[in-house]
């Protein structure tokens, strides 16, 4: 790492002549506010933040930190929590303020800036009654989602966020922009579909849109006593439904909210979050399986605008957590696997702490697993294990709960996990693992696009 200690004040001057955002640095009265992500865990400190406002910012902040010989961070959404988004000692490109969003609703297509948040993209679209599939957070970064793959609610009808991806305009190390979509550099688009921050800064997006406005959706909390009747309900469910019809299983501590019962709150609960993109009437029958596996404590889902399903966790994720997960991919949820669950999950220790086991199934598997950067086309589940607390102090009883679950889950799993889930110190034959038979084909696109590896801090795929 070099460190901008030894670049000269004339430098950093010259770099802010060369661009219409800010350069911060430390001593500047907003230098820790430009620094601070999503995951309170994570304390860097960056010599330069080059807070751009267009694409041209970007390709003079790039040309910056190579000529200078910077370590460089990409910050999209900032919401990363393995902290990947900022640079300790180097330059981080910062895209906060790029973040508009313009629908077209004739072509259904939306161009959104590589700064924008998802909760941005749903505002606009839900406007025209449309939408693409996100996360399940609407204070997550559209940038870092899409490049690692990005599921959520409508991923089992409509596919990941990078299968519905046209085209992106990207900033490569040499600080040249061009554009990757289908026809255009075809190689790098392949590799953007899920290969991460390796290539460059995509400064947009270009996505597909689909019909979608009102939906049936929201979390069903159940006594814990029934987990176990609830994960073999759950599993016969998932591998009955259409694909209109997603759901994750959860356990999670009742949230102190007027909507739940006040003896429930920080109660451990099982939990089931569905979507139903369809006509209501329909998914009222479809959900008569889970409504009637067990007596709910709390039923909340009913019929909500999109949008509101895609931030309905915000309050309880807000910035400034701290975080530490656990991920794996799961080939199928596995009778020997359901009791590890019943164990370990209704001990949930905190408000924020959580197992989330989310359907990898639907459209996802209707993608080859050559056709994008993404490998994991052939399994049913993703589990993440997390230890979330506000109280640092928390942390190390929040981590035994999740190092022990994730331990008894983990030889029951594939060898790699999802790049957006993975934190900082999980080694590079993890990231090697991740991405299996398309890591050698994803480093001689490195080695093409970014040969002297710039773009390295992420889940690193190094050149060939």
């Amino acid at each position: 790492m070099v460190t901008a200690t030894r670049v000269t004040t004339d430098q950093i001057d010259g770099l802010r002549g060369q661009i219409h955002g800010e350069v911060i640095q430390p001593g500047d009265a907003n230098y820790d506010e430009a620094r601070t992500l999503y995951n309170a865990m994570i304390d860097k400190r960056p010599a330069l933040v080059a807070r751009c406002v267009d694409a041209a910012d970007v390709i003079a902040a790039v040309g910056f930190a190579r000529s200078a010989g910077l370590d460089v961070a990409i910050r999209g959404g900032g919401h990363n929590v393995a902290g990947n988004a900022m640079s300790d000692g180097g330059l981080t490109i910062d895209l906060s303020r790029m973040n508009g969003v313009r629908v077209d609703p004739v072509r259904r297509t939306a161009r959104v800036e590589g700064g924008a948040l998802w909760r941005d993209v749903d505002h606009a679209t839900h406007a025209f009654g449309l939408a693409t599939p996100t996360g399940i957070i609407g204070t997550t970064g559209v940038a870092g989602l899409t490049l690692g793959g990005g599921f959520g609610h409508l991923s089992r009808s409509l596919g990941l966020s990078c299968d519905n991806l046209i085209s992106a305009d990207v900033v490569t190390a040499s600080g040249e922009q061009i554009t990757a979509s289908a026809e255009e550099h075809p190689d790098l688009f392949w590799a953007l579909r899920g290969g991460g921050g390796n290539f460059g800064v995509v400064t947009s997006f270009e996505f597909r849109l689909h019909p979608v406005s009102t939906v049936l959706a929201g979390p069903i909390f159940y006594d814990v006593k029934h987990t176990e009747h609830l994960l073999r309900t759950y599993r016969d469910f998932m591998r009955s439904i259409p694909d209109q019809m997603s759901a994750f299983f959860s356990f999670h501590q009742g949230p102190p909210a007027p909507f739940i019962p006040e003896h429930l709150h920080f109660v451990p609960m099982t939990t089931i979050m569905v979507c139903y993109n369809g006509p209501i009437e329909q998914g009222e029958q479809l959900l008569r399986p889970l409504r009637e596996a067990a007596p709910a404590l709390v039923d909340l889902v009913g019929p909500m605008p999109m949008p509101a399903v895609n931030t309905m966790f915000d309050p309880i994720y807000a910035p400034g957590l701290q975080h530490y997960w656990k991920a794996d991919f799961i080939p199928t949820l596995t009778d020997e696997m359901i009791p590890i669950h019943v164990e370990h999950g209704p001990n949930v220790p905190s408000l924020q702490s959580t197992m989330h086991l989310y359907p990898q199934s639907g459209a996802i598997q209707r993608v080859g697993k050559e056709e994008t950067a993404y490998n994991f086309r052939d399994v049913e589940y993703i589990h993440n294990i997390v230890a979330i607390d506000a109280d640092p102090a928390n942390m190390p009883r929040n981590m035994a709960w999740m190092q022990a679950y994730w331990e008894a889950l983990h030889p029951y799993s594939s060898d790699g996990s999802y790049v957006n889930f993975m934190m900082a110190d999980e080694g590079q034959e993890r990231v090697h693992k991740t991405y299996g038979d398309n890591y050698d084909r994803l480093a001689r696109i490195k080695r093409e696009y970014d040969s002297e590896n710039l773009f390295h801090l992420n889940q690193n795929i190094r050149p060939a």
